[in-house]
Formats: structure tokens, C-alpha cells, sequence
């Protein structure tokens, strides 16, 4: 038939029952799987046909279910317990009030708005692709659970990312599923006189109507932005469609909607935002709209610039250059062509902020970078660990030329996960008999872990058995469902539901198939891990799964040939890979395996997360000296795979670090695991599980990575913008107009020096270095001239002193042995910059 329209008729709840419907609203429930279990409760074979979903599981129950559990008493006991949580957790109140970490710790935070292309907050929204989502939805729980002054936006994706289908051959087919957006947690958002919310944005002279959608998590509310509506012509409805397609000319769009859209959305529904995180710069052109408000106001473009990016944090997640997205001029011209008249500038000086040059075709042509210009429209800017940040310097040190990687205005917070989403109940439950009782409150607190050393050993290995007991389970009826539906026999689908034992060595490997996480290095010497897999007295299993992006035919080869490889008779039942991995599937598998294996090319790995999560439930992390990890190994805690080093031939790296797996599991971890005691009991390995549980837990919790955000980025830059923007924004433009006379007279400085150095001296004694310099009419104060000295990997700066008529001088002590170059440099100064490099201008003598 032709559909003029849906209604949802919601089912009226008993009253002994009639919370229900609240708690379902809200993904309170994602993270507490006792809540999860009411619904479950209400039609089991339901919950499992709707992944999970309260809302839809609870319009499909029928009215003589929901009567006949408000009249059990167990039901009822389960309902009052969770909701009497439930309202604990949200009584401790919103920031400012109650008894959350904010209010303790924070009290001054301004509201943050935080923008992110996806979010991974539970299987039932399948609007996120991976790991960049889940951070981000793992992001916003925390915030939630710490009280932060919050709002996050996004898109509603009403086909999401796809599913995942292998056919018979092993090859990956997608297939996208229409969601019914009144059966998901999500409501219109509402304006404070009551009606939906609506935006629109301007794209290539089409006025594209947006609804926003309300999604509560916990405490925040995360806006979600959909263009899904009648007003709007077809194609432009498909504009939310899909999340990731390979279409550069529908991304283009996408990234308008979402950062012009999502300003529009905050300030449509009056939600207050002083600081702004753009997660991935997919969001970074939510800095036009910003712009075009204060110079709407009256301001300039490069005061307005000032003002926007003085109060803007950008965080990177990449160094692939695949996920650094770059457009050619011309396409921006289509979608943004318009933006230059309306924040009063030139296309050459907007566009400026965003260059790159990138070697397209054996042409060197400029294009636009949404990275570079997230880092020129933001005056803080991190990637996600320790290595990705010193990565992360380096790629982009060719904005700041003449300066050292280490300078470069980069930090690092390192990702964390949110632990009570993928914490097994069962071992949130054992966790509690050890550890004080608002330990869930305080999972960031390092000491309180030590708790689990008094765990005794026969329950903290019942535990894991249990989970893993689950997860085969799991992973058979994936497999049973996945060759019923390409015609298999019933002989393989009976085989299928006996793979894999409990009793087994079971190591995981989950995560996004792009080909640098290198999946198939495990069978890079078929041979030897035959040997490993296959030996009847100590066995070893390996599960997989990930997806690879519909474009990326090399991810789709490597998890076709794991599939081949599974179904050889030789590692039949040793190697599996399930198919469609998203939450529920990596939910399964860090719940139950017992090691994670991850082995990218080092150092493309910027974080990861799925082995934090893995090691909250006590499987130790087998990983590449990457990402994460190789601030996470301390050596108890579980295995490193290589060398902490980077190779310049890809075989050779390959190679050594496939030994070293095999070395290892054959020598160490497979010894360790089946050890045991004449009570059958493995104190060495039990020993390895604690320590991965006592050192990852706290360290990695999403409350750590949060917490590390509100105080090196979101409370200084809250401090920042206020002492930018005082006073009328009169700190703003007289930045903007000091910056525009430095560039102008930039060219003209010149600077000479010379150093007194004698071939060799003795530690302690010092050298002179003295300096001319041209300053071009820029005061003398608003330059500084410096010694730079570098003694093998060790950088000293030493100001030079002003002598008068543009000479400087200094005596450097040199304090250790050692061969020392010498050199001198100048670079702006102003006290009201971010860093010192702000300007990207430096000129050595």
C-alpha cells in the first residue's frame, strides 16, 4: 500500500508498571543489564528479534503479558529494585547540584557541546561504524556518570551502517535496514514553547529541512539531526541515509549538515555551549556557523575567528591518511561556496585554513583538509594516546615549519572505555564482594583496585568459565544462523552448533578490517600455528570478527581468506569468524574470550579500545607495543608482540612480528595457561588475570579519559575564552589585528647570529651566541629571540637577552658531554596567544 503516514500507539501500562516506558527512554538501561532483563522478561524471543530494544520490545508485548507481571512478585521485586537505581543515579543530580564527581571537582566548568559523526551507544541504534563511535558513545555515558554540563549532536542515520553478511564464498555483502525511528529510544526535541525543533542549512542553493531528535543518556542529552523529513526533495531526505558512504559529494553535505546544522540545533532548542570538542574532523565546519553568528553580531571575520577558536577543542583519531579526509577546491565550491560573502572574507583566506596539498593524478594540487582546518579553527587540539600524539605532532609539523615535531601544539588524552557497558554482570557482581561499595562511583580510583587480589581463585575462574561458557554458545548460534541462510547443509549446521570447547585456550580478535590492523598475521606460517591449534593436549582457539567499509575491497580479501581458512578441514573448529560484528557480538567476545589479540602496523593503531574492554572481564591483552598498549604493558599484565620500534620494509616488519606471536604463545602463554596445581587450580595464570584487572580497569576507564578532558582542555579553555571574548571581545581583536600585522611583516624580518664555539670545551662551560635582528617595525616585546641547542635527542631552548639596536646575547652553560648543534631562531610572542607556535611563523638565523 501507499504509507501517508505512521502513529505509534503505546501500550497503556499497568500502573504498578507504568515506568516502564520512562526507563526505556532512557539508554540508563544500556550500561545496567538488570534493567535490560525487565524488558528481556517481557518476551525473550522478541528482545532477541529487535536487538534488544525496551522501546520496541515493549510496544510489541500484549496488554495480558504486561497485567500478568504486575501481578508477579519476583517481576515486581526486579522493577522497584532497578528503579529505585535508576532514580538514585539521576537524584544525585545534573552539574551543580548533588553529589557527582562535577560539583566536587569542577564546580566552575562551563557547558561543553560535543560533536561526533557517530556514536555507538548499544546495538538497538546502529548509527556508529566502530571504535570511533563507541569512544564517542562511551564519552557521553561517562559524562554522564561524572554530572558534566553536557550536550552532545549528531546524525540519525535511518538506514545506519550496514549489516554485515557473508555469502557462501566468505565475501562480505552489506545490506541496509530502514530504521523505524518510533520504535527507537529517540523523541522529537522540543523548543521551550513546545514544538519540534527544526533547523535547516543552505547546501549549493537548497534549503534542507532537519528535524532534531532527542536521545537521553543518563543525565545529558545527545541531539541527533535528521533530514528524513517530507519538506525536503529525495535526495536530499538520503542525506542522513547512510552513515560513511564512499561519495565524497554526499560527505561534503553531510559535514555541513552536522557542524552548521548542529550549532543551529543548540541554539533552536536555547542549550547553552562556552566550550566545544570536535570529535574527528568531520565536525570541524561547525566553525562556519560560529563564525557567521559573531560576525553576524557586528564582529570581523578574524576577530570572529579569534572568538570561535579560543573556546574550540579538536581531537584527532588517525594518522591513516584515509581518515583525514580531503576535498578538492571545486567540490567545496559546490557546497560551500556561499560561506566566504557570509563570513565578510575572501575564498583564498577561508580556504587557507584548511589546506593541505595533496599529490593527486602526479599533480601537486591545494585542497581542503578537514583535519587542518579543525586544528586552524580550534586553539587546543589532542590525539588519543601517548604514540598517537607524538605521531600526531609529526604528521602535522608542516604547519608549523622550521619547528621541532615535539613543539607542535598537539597533546594527547589517552582513550579510556566505559567499563560498566561492557563489565559482564557477573563479574560486576563478584567485583562488588572486594571492593567498597560506591566502587562503580570511582572506577577511575587506581588504589581501590587492588582489591582484587582478595578474589579467591576457584570463583574468579568459575566466572570466566561461566561468561565463556556464554559466549560459544553465542558464537554457535551465529554460525548456525549465518550457514542456514547460505544454503549449507544440515550436517554443517549441526557441526557448527559443536565448534569450539570451554576448556580451551581462547584467544579474540575483534575490531574494523581495515588492512593496517593486518587480521591475517596470524596465518602468515600456516604450518606452525597448525602446531599451536591442533595440540590434543593443550589446544588453542581463535575467534574473529569486524567489518570492513563497503569500499575497501583488500579488508573484504582478508575476511574471506579467515573464512576460507575456517572452514579447511585442518583448523576446523579452531579458527571461526562470525559474521555482522557489532556491539552485542564485541560484548560477547570480551566477555568471554580469554586473551585479546591485536596486531596492527605499528604505529597506525592511534588508540584502540576493544582490549581495555576485553581486560575489564580479566583477558589480558596480546598486543603490538601500540596505541594503548604500549602505555598500558607494564610486563605482569599480559603479552607484547615485537619490538617497540617502526620498520621501513612492511615484509620484514610482518615477519618479526609473526615470529615473535608464535614464539610467544608456543614458549610462554599456552605453558602459562595450562599449568595447573594438583587442585586444579592455575595460580600463575589467575595472577596474570588480576593484574590485567587491577591495571586496566582504573587506568582505562572512560571516566579517567573524561576526567583528563575537563581538566587539560575543557576548564582552560572555558578560562581562555572568557579572557578572549572579555570586555566586548576586545582580547579577540587585538590578537586578530596583531596577527595581521606580524604575517604582514613576516617576510621582512631578518635575523643573523653567530656562535663563539671552540672545537671542544669542558661540561659547565659556557659559549656565546649573539644575534642580529631586522624586527620590520614589530616591537621589540613581541619578538622572541632564541638559542635552540640539540645534543642527540635532547632540545634546549635559551632565550637570548636584548643588548639594544637589535642585538641580543647570551652565555649558554653546557652542563653535560656530548656533541651539540647550535642554532638561533625567532618567533612571535604575545601574552595572549594559546602557545607559542599559534601563528605557525618561525625564522632561523
Amino acid at each position: 500500500m501507499n504509507i501517508i503516514g505512521k502513529v505509534t500507539v503505546l501500550p497503556r501500562l499497568p500502573q504498578a508498571l507504568s515506568r516502564l516506558d520512562e526507563l526505556a527512554y532512557n539508554l540508563y538501561w544500556a550500561w545496567t543489564p538488570k534493567a535490560q532483563e525487565l524488558y528481556e522478561t517481557l518476551d525473550a524471543d522478541n528482545w532477541e528479534r529487535f536487538h534488544h530494544n525496551p522501546v520496541q520490545t515493549l510496544l510489541e508485548t500484549p496488554a495480558a503479558r504486561l497485567e500478568a507481571l504486575s501481578q508477579d512478585g519476583d517481576y515486581l521485586a526486579r522493577y522497584h529494585a532497578v528503579l529505585a537505581d535508576f532514580d538514585a543515579y539521576m537524584q544525585k543530580g545534573h552539574f551543580g547540584t548533588g553529589d557527582v564527581w562535577a560539583a566536587h571537582h569542577a564546580s566552575d566548568m562551563k557547558p561543553v557541546a560535543y560533536f561526533s559523526m557517530e556514536y555507538g551507544f548499544h546495538e538497538s541504534l546502529p548509527i556508529y561504524s566502530g571504535g570511533l563511535g563507541v569512544l564517542a558513545g562511551d564519552h557521553c555515558k561517562s559524562a554522564s556518570d561524572l554530572g558534566l554540563p553536557f550536550t552532545a549532536v549528531g546524525m540519525l542515520f535511518h538506514q545506519g551502517y550496514f549489516r554485515q553478511l557473508f555469502n557462501k564464498d566468505g565475501w562480505q555483502e552489506e545490506a541496509y535496514d530502514e530504521l523505524d525511528l518510533t520504535s527507537l529510544p529517540v523523541r522529537p526535541a522540543l523548543t521551550k514553547n513546545g514544538d519540534t525543533a527544526r533547523v535547516n542549512v543552505e547546501i549549493a542553493g537548497r534549503n534542507i529541512q532537519m528535524q532534531v531528535w532527542s536521545l537521553l543518556i543518563g543525565r545529558i542529552q545527545v541531539l541527533l539531526l535528521d533530514s528524513n523529513v517530507p519538506e525536503n526533495s529525495e535526495d536530499d531526505r538520503k542525506l542522513t541515509a547512510r552513515l560513511y558512504s564512499g561519495n565524497q559529494e554526499l560527505r561534503i553535505q553531510q559535514y555541513v549538515l552536522l557542524g552548521v546544522g548542529g550549532i543551529r540545533a543548540l541554539r533552536a532548542l536555547d542549550i547553552p555551549a562556552e566550550v566545544y570538542h570536535m570529535n574527528e574532523g568531520h565536525a570541524a565546519l561547525m566553525g562556519l556557523e560560529r563564525v557567521r553568528e559573531y560576525v553576524a553580531s557586528g564582529l570581523d571575520f578574524r576577530t570572529a575567528l579569534e572568538a570561535t577558536a579560543s573556546s574550540t577543542l579538536f581531537t584527532t583519531h588517525t594518522p591513516v591518511a584515509a581518515g583525514n579526509d580531503a576535498f578538492a577546491y571545486e567540490q567545496m565550491d559546490r557546497y560551500i561556496g556561499e560561506w566566504p560573502a557570509r563570513l565578510a572574507t575572501s575564498r583564498d583566506e577561508l580556504y587557507a585554513l584548511a589546506r593541505h596539498d595533496q599529490l593527486w593524478d602526479g599533480r601537486k594540487v591545494p585542497a581542503f583538509s578537514m583535519t587542518v582546518f579543525a586544528l586552524n579553527m580550534s586553539r587546543m587540539a589532542n590525539g588519543v594516546s601517548e604514540l598517537h600524539g607524538e605521531v600526531s605532532r609529526s604528521m602535522w609539523n608542516f604547519l608549523y615549519e622550521g619547528a621541532d615535531p615535539e613543539e607542535v601544539p598537539i597533546g594527547h588524552v589517552t582513550n579510556g572505555a566505559h567499563n560498566l557497558t561492557f563489565l559482564a554482570q557477573q563479574f560486576r557482581d563478584l567485583y562488588s564482594t572486594v571492593l567498597p561499595g560506591d566502587w562503580i562511583e570511582r572506577i577511575e580510583d587506581q588504589t581501590m583496585w587492588q582489591g582484587i587480589n582478595n578474589i579467591p581463585d576457584a570463583q574468579l575462574s568459575a566466572t570466566q568459565h561461566e561468561l565463556k561458557e556464554e559466549m560459544i554458545s553465542f558464537v554457535r548460534r551465529n554460525l548456525q544462523q549465518q550457514l542456514r541462510r547460505t544454503g549449507a547443509s544440515a550436517a554443517d549446521v549441526a557441526q557448527a552448533g559443536e565448534l569450539l570447547s570451554a576448556d580451551a585456550l581462547t584467544i579474540g580478535f575483534a575490531r574494523r578490517f581495515a588492512t593496517y590492523k593486518r587480521a591475517t598475521l596470524l596465518f602468515r606460517d600456516r604450518k606452525r600455528l597448525s602446531a599451536i591449534v591442533n595440540n590434543p593436549e593443550r589446544p588453542v582457539q581463535f575467534i574473529f570478527a569486524g567489518k570492513a567499509h563497503p569500499a575497501d575491497n583488500p579488508g573484504k580479501a582478508f575476511i574471506q581468506e579467515i573464512y576460507k581458512i575456517s572452514r579447511d578441514p585442518e583448523f576446523l573448529g579452531k579458527v571461526v569468524i562470525v559474521e555482522n560484528y557489532d556491539m552485542e557480538v564485541a560484548r560477547h567476545l570480551v566477555q568471554g574470550v580469554d586473551i585479546w589479540l591485536n596486531n596492527p602496523r605499528r604505529p597506525l593503531e592511534a588508540s584502540g579500545t576493544s582490549g581495555m574492554k576485553a581486560s575489564f572481564n580479566g583477558a589480558p591483552n596480546f598486543s603490538i607495543l601500540d596505541g594503548w598498549w604500549r602505555e598500558g604493558y607494564d610486563g605482569t599484565n599480559g603479552w607484547a608482540i615485537g619490538e617497540e620500534r617502526e620498520y621501513t620494509d612492511l615484509n620484514i616488519q610482518d615477519d618479526a612480528d609473526s615470529f615473535s606471536m608464535y614464539q610467544t604463545l608456543e614458549d610462554v602463554i599456552v605453558p602459562l595457561y595450562y599449568g595447573k596445581d594438583a587442585h586444579g587450580q592455575n595460580h600463575g595464570w589467575l595472577g596474570t588475570v588480576r593484574r590485567t584487572i587491577i591495571t586496566v580497569s582504573p587506568k582505562y576507564a572512560m571516566q579517567r579519559q573524561v576526567i583528563d578532558y575537563v581538566q587539560k582542555y575543557y576548564l582552560p579553555l572555558a578560562r581562555r575564552s572568557q579572557h578572549i571574548d572579555s570586555n566586548n571581545f576586545e582580547k579577540a581583536r587585538n590578537v586578530a589585528a596583531w596577527k595581521t600585522w606580524v604575517r604582514q611583516q613576516w617576510p621582512h624580518v631578518q635575523l643573523a647570529a653567530t656562535a663563539q664555539l671552540p672545537t671542544t670545551v669542558q661540561p659547565g662551560e659556557k659559549v656565546s651566541v649573539s644575534a642580529h635582528l631586522n624586527p620590520a617595525g614589530i616591537q621589540e616585546g613581541e619578538l622572541k629571540v632564541e638559542a635552540v641547542l640539540k645534543r642527540g635527542e635532547q632540545t634546549i631552548h635559551v632565550p637570548l637577552q636584548p643588548q639594544g639596536q637589535g642585538n641580543y646575547q647570551a652565555e649558554i652553560p653546557l652542563a653535560d658531554s656530548g656533541l651539540y648543534s647550535v642554532g638561533v631562531r625567532v618567533t612571535p610572542q604575545l601574552a595572549d596567544l594559546s602557545n607559542p607556535l599559534e601563528l605557525g611563523l618561525i625564522k632561523w638565523a
